[in-house]
C-alpha cells in the first residue's frame, strides 16, 4: 500500500515531468525553427540562450521523475551477488550519498539564485533574468533528495515485511 507521501510525491513528479516535457518540445520546435529561419537568412533572436535555459528546465524537472522510475542506469550484476540485507545496506547507503549531493547541488543553486536576483544578472540578448530558473532547479534538487528518502524507506518497509 502507497503511503500519501509516496502519493503526492507522484503527484508532483508527473507536473515537474509534463513542465520538462513541454520544455522539451519547445527546445526542439525553436531548434528547428531556428535553423530554417536561419537556412533563409533570419536567424531567431535569442534562440541559443532560450535552449541553453529551456535545458536546464528539461534536465532539472525530469530528474526526480527518472529517479522514482528507476529509469537510471544501474550496476544490477554487482547487487545479485549480495544478500538482500546486504542489498538494502548498499541501496541505502547509495542513496545517502545521492541525497548529500543533490542536497549540496540545490542549495549551491539557491545561493546562486539569490547573487543572480541581487545582481540583476540577465541573459545578454532577451534580457530574461537567470534567477528563477535557478531556484526551480534547486528546488527539484530537494524534491529529488525526498524521491531518495522515499526509496531508502521502500527498501527497509520490503526488507522488514
Amino acid at each position: 500500500m502507497e503511503s500519501k507521501f509516496d502519493i503526492f510525491l507522484k503527484f508532483v513528479n508527473k507536473v515537474l515531468n509534463i513542465v520538462g516535457g513541454t520544455a522539451l518540445t519547445v527546445m526542439m520546435l525553436l531548434t528547428v525553427s531556428d535553423v530554417i529561419m536561419r537556412s533563409m537568412g533570419y536567424p531567431i533572436l535569442g534562440a541559443y540562450e532560450l535552449v541553453a535555459m529551456l535545458l536546464a528546465v528539461v534536465i532539472g524537472f525530469t530528474i526526480p521523475k527518472v529517479s522514482m522510475d528507476k529509469g537510471h542506469v544501474i550496476m544490477e550484476f554487482v547487487l545479485e551477488k549480495l544478500s538482500s540485507r546486504g542489498r538494502a545496506i548498499m541501496i541505502t547507503f547509495t542513496r545517502i550519498l545521492c541525497i548529500v549531493l543533490f542536497a549540496i547541488i540545490g542549495y549551491n543553486l539557491f545561493l546562486i539564485a539569490r547573487e543572480f536576483h541581487l545582481s540583476g544578472e540577465v541573459s545578454s540578448t532577451l534580457k530574461i533574468p537567470f534567477f528563477p530558473i535557478a531556484y526551480c532547479v534547486g528546488v527539484c534538487c530537494f524534491i529529488e533528495c525526498l524521491v531518495l528518502v522515499s526509496d531508502i524507506v521502500k527498501v527497509w518497509r520490503t526488507q522488514h515485511e
